[in-house]
């Protein structure tokens, strides 16, 4: 998979807690004095990996799923007032972590001793258990193979209307991903303008080629079980051709659809962003919190996520052969999230829901 590059310089200041050694069985018998733990996450699995958690260890702790901007708010109010309900938080808003979580002290970093050897650099600090991707995708059973190749074929008449999106302006994803566009692919942007117009752009290509696709009047849905079911959804003469999160081809089975990778999209097949796993800093239950940052780095912690195509950050932990996207075949080709520029990507939230809103056609 595509590397992401280092986290934001400054942050390694930032409550970096790795330990030299790690023992397993101090931290057990010390969790075992402390309180029940809660987890908040943005997936349902958090609730059978806080189960297989607390039977493995005899603990109680409890998975809750509450949404990326659910839980910000949350995080800081209940630090704020001294009542931490979240004492662990798996989270997919990493640009709002680094600026407003970890620098006001609401979350600390953790990595486990003996996971340092097996954590890439870029993903120690702050804490990254999985990458998520979002990839395009096509109704297998209305087409034999992909039927776009480059990703400006989505700004012409063809597709005008004929492409689903979780909507830019609902989720804060979309908008880091416009930026990252920007600042870190604008040139293979350019490349596969080129390569499909057979001339040279003479502006900001990424950004050139996100308005170009607002005016191309995407259907902008609330999430991504719509979009899963305007491009998979068996006996369509016409559907749509979509963006969602690779997860949802667990629908082929589930529901019938007919979802299918685009893998020979042009200039990727997609892109990915980072999910942190942090420790809530007044948290009355520490040691639990740190065992169960330690288990969500293992393969049996891990994995009811793998299902839905999450990769692991832990380089011992190989996706299952059964993952329903096939995301692993070409996870070469999927644009990596680069939080060198996270900051930046918060700080650009808004312009880039401007762009979006001002462009956009119905």
């Amino acid at each position: 998979m595509t590397a992401i590059a280092t986290v934001v310089a400054g942050l390694s200041a930032m409550s970096a807690t790795a330990e030299e050694t790690f023992d397993l069985d101090a931290i057990l018998a010390a969790a075992k004095q402390e309180k029940p733990i809660n987890i908040y996450d943005s997936t349902g699995k958090i609730v059978e990996m806080a189960d297989k958690f607390s039977a493995k260890y005899g603990l109680k702790a409890t998975g809750v799923k509450v949404s990326a901007n659910s839980q910000l708010e949350m995080i800081i109010r209940e630090s704020q007032s001294g009542n931490v309900q979240g004492d662990v938080v798996l989270i997919t808003d990493a640009p709002s972590a680094l600026a407003q979580l970890l620098p006001a002290g609401f979350v600390e970093n953790y990595l486990p001793g003996d996971m340092v050897a097996k954590i890439p650099a870029q993903f120690q600090n702050p804490l990254a258990i999985s990458t998520n991707a979002n990839v395009w995708a096509y109704n297998t059973e209305a087409y034999d193979k992909c039927p776009v190749s480059n990703i400006w074929e989505l700004t012409e008449p063809k597709w005008k209307g004929k492409v689903a999106m979780v909507d830019p302006l609902s989720k804060s994803t979309y908008t880091d991903w416009f930026n990252q566009l920007e600042a870190h692919g604008n040139e293979k942007v350019a490349a596969a303008y080129k390569a499909h117009f057979g001339k040279d752009i003479d502006k900001d290509a990424a950004a050139a080629w996100i308005k170009a696709l607002a005016q191309n009047g995407p259907l902008a849905t609330d999430g991504d079980d719509p979009v899963a079911e305007a491009v998979g959804a068996p006996g369509q003469k016409q559907p749509f051709f979509g963006l969602l999160s690779s997860a949802k081809f667990r629908d082929n089975a589930d529901k019938g659809y007919k979802l299918g990778l685009c893998t020979g999209l042009d200039p990727w097949v997609g892109w990915t962003y980072i999910k942190l796993g942090l420790i809530a800093s007044k948290t009355k239950s520490p040691n639990m919190a740190k065992l169960f940052i330690h288990y969500v780095l293992t393969e049996e912690g891990i994995a009811p996520q793998m299902k839905d195509g999450k990769l692991p950050t832990n380089i011992d932990i190989k996706m299952p052969a059964d993952e329903p996207s096939g995301l692993m075949k070409v996870a070469d080709k999927l644009m990596g999230y680069d939080s060198a520029t996270g900051l930046n990507d918060f700080d650009r939230r808004e312009e880039w829901q401007d762009v979006w809103r001002v462009n956009y056609r119905k």
